[in-house]
């Protein structure tokens, strides 16, 4: 056979999962996905830059954010829907192309809801009231007599019903009004929001029908597959590219530019495969004969990287926090408790590896991509082809996983590249070892810590020391300590009632691509401080949540604005929230009840993004040390949520999440290069680990707050608090493994 055929994804499915070559059939390769956003034709009315309305009374509401799974192409539009009183079925909600008119589109740092619910609800507001004047209009009576009523305006002395689509002309000649102007319905009349409300994306992602970054599909595209250098910032020495274009289907063999640090979010370098599709590219990717120049990372060995790092937290570092005086508390303790604490770097491993489309010409640029970040797509697409920015259009397919990775655009500047090149579009696809081994990683940290205890059991003192390579590095090669919004996820912060507290930070030079992944630095700063927590109950001879409870101390607000971290005038951190959701779990998950021999539970809390989050993990642990957990109850009351159905989704994929990386997953590093792959050696919790998690939500009015990430943080402390429980052993590094050492100490 000389030519090998592109068959989609979801041909592939249809095979029945058999890898068929050479194979025409019907249909195979030939999808025109021009573009996910199309202009409408016949919309008479756009009052917001949210939504419009068709001349049918149909609304149509922009999601100016990326869907990851996370249900926000649902929840931020049935905000707005709700609020301008629509019948949901008459709604069609469409994905935004990037664009500054939209505000805020990097979706990270669990901000869709809590940035831009007030903006939904002005959008549904305005929208409302001007369907009320316009009624009001042509029954020729005062606007106040009018109510919107479920996609209908009634006036209330007569009980005259108009349908929106009567109304939408009239509308569309009447001038917006002010804020000032607008009512808000009350929480009593939601029709969606605090409501389980299917997502809208629900049936095409169950059906294969959902486009995904590689699901793109343009006339004349090629396809391309890049051997990155092994080892970050090295170079292509010699290559030799005979037997890859030997290859049937493989077109072009192009040298990528190699990028100088810092490492930002460029493009690696290597030497790219082009190709008539994907199998083709990859294949002659795997018989470039390269020889590699490793560069100043050649020497990264994690292991070693790891010793180096203990050591570091062993020593007096940088003070970023300062209260009373630690020194004199240790000293004069009547007991002082000492504890060290590790945890791997870890790769983001979404289920979809990134992949992105490009089509440059001479007066345009248009791109697809599974982007969590549109908008710094511009930018990066202005620079390689100089074209303005109202020449560059960004299209946001749907994101199979992400949790961060996605917003760096690396991938897509690949794909910008090589279709500048080619003069043709490109679509630049990654394998899982390409995701695996040029990751962003969430970095590798170690942690000491502290505490003295008074002759009353009190403790007294608390020292908390850090080295890690910061994620500023990614941005500066000279930043070689954490910083504050880094520390002040769970280490900072520290919200317990000891007289005397001190964080330290001390060097670590980054010798990987550092990025944020879900929950970022909360994951092994909570581990530390809820696993000594525990520690100290121990000490203390207290049971640990009545410990926990105690070193939270009495109900108050915490303001940590003048140690660097972002002002909170809407968010203050209310330790009697986090007390409340710390005693909710404990009675949910029946604390204190009689466990079945081997088994132990282990309680943690955390505040992270304006969240507060308590867990309550039960392991089993057999006498070979093979350990398993049998059950999670999870709390959060993250104020006012949207979709009671999708918070606990999210903290049930948070405790997934947290339970792979307590257990299995890491990253390591031998002679500059990853050691992991794929899944058989960076591990995720398999399907039948899976356990019984209970989602316990917390009513509240307070302003919206975090949901995709505050599950994470509590779940490995929960974890190794519970093992301690069950054996008596205590375990401080990440990860634990499929089976513990229970050998006495």
């Amino acid at each position: 056979m000389k030519h090998t055929r592109q068959l989609s994804r979801r041909d592939f499915l249809k095979t029945g999962g058999v890898f068929v070559v050479g194979v025409s059939l019907f249909g195979c390769g030939k999808e025109n996905v021009p573009g996910l956003v199309k202009p409408a034709s016949g919309v008479p009315w756009s009052p917001d830059v949210f939504v419009s309305f068709e001349a049918d009374g149909t609304a149509r509401i922009i999601s100016h954010r990326s869907e990851m799974g996370q249900g926000i192409r649902t929840g931020l539009p049935a905000v707005l829907a709700d609020e301008m009183e629509a019948d949901w079925s008459r709604v069609r909600v469409e994905q935004s192309v990037g664009d500054a008119k939209y505000g805020n589109q990097n979706t990270d740092g669990s901000w869709s809801v809590r940035g831009f619910m007030q903006r939904m609800l002005e959008a549904g507001a305005t929208v409302r009231l001007m369907l009320e004047q316009s009624a009001a209009q042509q029954w020729g009576v005062d606007v106040s007599e009018c109510a919107a009523e479920f996609h209908t305006v009634v006036h209330k002395p007569s009980g005259r019903v108009l349908d929106y689509k009567d109304l939408v002309a009239g509308a569309s000649e009447l001038p917006v009004p002010g804020l000032e102007q607008l009512e808000f319905k009350s929480p009593e009349r939601y029709r969606y929001i605090g409501k389980e409300l299917p997502i809208v994306d629900m049936h095409d992602m169950t059906h294969g029908s959902a486009d995904y970054g590689a699901d793109i599909r343009l006339p004349g595209m090629k396809f391309a597959a890049i051997a990155r250098p092994p080892v970050v910032f090295g170079k292509v020495k010699t290559y030799d590219a005979q037997k890859t274009m030997a290859l049937a289907g493989v077109e072009r063999v192009i040298e990528m530019p190699a990028p100088e640090p810092p490492a930002v979010f460029k493009a690696l370098g290597g030497i790219a495969v082009i190709a008539e599709n994907s199998w083709a590219a990859l294949r002659g990717r795997d018989l470039l004969s390269i020889e590699w120049d490793d560069g100043a990372n050649a020497d990264y060995d994690s292991a070693e990287f790891g010793k180096a790092l203990r050591e570091t937290v062993r020593q007096p570092g940088k003070p970023q926090r300062d209260e009373g005086n630690i020194d004199e508390a240790l000293k004069t303790a009547n007991r002082t408790l000492e504890a060290e604490y590790y945890a791997p770097h870890l790769a983001h491993a979404p289920m979809e590896p990134p992949a992105a489309a490009a089509s440059v010409t001479a007066d345009f640029c248009e791109i697809w991509a599974p982007s969590q970040d549109p908008q710094s797509l511009i930018p990066m697409a202005e620079a390689i082809t100089g074209l303005k920015p109202e020449q560059i259009r960004i299209n946001v397919t749907l994101l199979g996983g992400a949790f961060g990775r996605k917003s760096k655009c690396d991938f897509v500047e690949e794909a910008v590249i090589l279709s500048k090149q080619l003069a043709a579009p490109v679509m630049v696809q990654w394998s899982r070892e390409d995701d695996i081994r040029h990751d962003y990683y969430h970095t590798v940290s170690a942690q000491h810590l502290a505490a003295s205890i008074d002759e009353q059991g009190k403790v007294t003192g608390w020292r908390h020391r850090v080295a890690y390579p910061s994620i500023m590095s990614t941005f500066d090669a000279a930043v070689k300590e954490a910083v504050p919004f880094e520390t002040g996820l769970a280490a900072l912060n520290l919200p317990y009632s000891i007289p005397n507290i001190r964080l330290e930070t001390g060097v670590a030079e980054s010798k990987v691509r550092i990025g944020w992944l879900r929950s970022v630095c909360n994951i092994f700063q909570s581990f530390a401080v809820n696993s000594f927590t525990d520690e100290i109950a121990k000490a203390r001879g207290m049971d640990p949540l009545e410990n926990l409870l105690e070193l939270l101390g009495p109900d108050r607000t915490l303001d940590f604005t003048e140690l660097g971290l972002e002002a909170t005038e809407n968010y203050p951190f209310d330790t009697g929230r986090l007390r409340s959701v710390t005693e909710l779990v404990a009675q949910k998950a029946g604390w204190g009840r009689s466990l079945p021999q081997g088994h132990g539970i282990g309680i943690a809390a955390q505040y992270s993004f304006h969240s507060y989050v308590a867990a309550v993990v039960e392991v089993a642990v057999d006498g070979d040390g093979a350990w398993r957990v049998p059950r999670v109850d999870i709390a959060i009351d993250c104020g006012q949520y949207v979709n009671p159905d999708r918070v606990r989704a999210q903290q049930e994929g948070a405790v997934v999440f947290g339970l792979s990386l307590a257990r299995d997953s890491q990253i390591t590093a031998a002679n500059g290069r990853i050691e992991q792959g794929n899944f058989n050696n960076y591990q995720v919790l398999r399907i039948g680990l899976t356990p019984d998690t209970r989602v316990h939500l917390v009513e509240s009015s307070a302003p919206p707050a975090g949901v995709g990430e505050p599950g994470v943080p509590p779940i490995a402390p929960a974890v190794t608090n519970a093992i301690f429980a069950a054996t008596g052993k205590r375990f401080r590094d990440l990860p634990l493994g499929r089976t513990l050492d229970l050998t006495p100490v």
